[in-house]
């Protein structure tokens, strides 16, 4: 194990214990000498890692620390960098710019080494289809559902039918070629999916809806079609 994933391990061994624990409980989850263990803690503490305590007394790390980029393993940025670029690239512009901006942010903090690692990273994003042009901008479905506000919309099916609905929108569903709104909506009383392309128009109202999103999440998992609910859209089914 590399001095990197180390001081990596160390700091998911902290984040999993919520009170103070012993120099020598961690040495020996980590597999270390104490002496390695106090020195890996005053290198992290030097980084600026919120770690507390003293030799005798037992370590904690603040709630809410972050780790810092410059921790991340190699196959971490693989990661990152391969659904950044895919973001740059299928996303609509204000999630590509995002994912181009992140992509920056960590590259400014890391070594050298792995910095160079980053940029020169051969995982690359082939051609796509792109999605289909929707009349509603992701942004106002993506504030909708983070806020768990209703939205009151404007919907054609696959047959050209148009309705109005009032909505709870809980998550955005991504496909190649089309975005998929899987909402609770008020005039069927249950769960639908929206194609994005299919919405002429969006109201995001005033009123959050009366369940929080992870609520309703849960409720299409246990649902009996959830997996056909998920798919169908991508095929070009209309389940709204």
């Amino acid at each position: 194990m590399s001095r990197s994933e180390r001081l990596l391990s160390l700091l998911q061994v902290l984040r999993n214990h919520r009170r103070p624990v012993s120099g020598q409980v961690l040495a020996d989850e980590i597999g270390v000498s104490i002496r390695t263990l106090y020195r890996d803690i005053a290198s992290l503490q030097a980084q600026g890692a919120a770690i507390e305590g003293e030799p005798g007394v037992g370590y904690v790390m603040k709630p809410g620390f972050m780790l810092p980029p410059l921790m991340f393993a190699s196959e971490e940025l693989d990661a990152l960098v391969l659904g950044m670029r895919w973001v740059a690239d299928r996303g609509d512009r204000t999630l590509a710019n995002a994912a181009l901006s992140t992509l920056a942010k960590i590259s400014a903090v890391l070594p050298l080494e792995l910095r160079r690692e980053l940029q020169e990273s051969a995982l690359l994003v082939g051609a796509g289809h792109k999605t289909s042009s929707h009349s509603i901008a992701p942004d106002l479905l993506r504030v909708a559902i983070r806020e768990e506000r209703k939205l009151q919309i404007t919907y054609g099916d696959a047959s050209g039918a148009v309705s109005q609905r009032v909505v709870w929108p809980f998550a955005l569903v991504y496909f190649d070629q089309s975005r998929v709104l899987m909402c609770w909506c008020e005039l069927r009383g249950d769960l639908r999916n929206f194609r994005t392309d299919r919405i002429a128009e969006a109201d995001l109202l005033e009123v959050r809806y009366p369940k929080h999103r992870q609520s309703l999440l849960r409720q299409w998992r246990r649902s009996e079609h959830a997996v056909n609910r998920l798919i169908l859209p991508e095929l070009g089914s209309d389940l709204g």
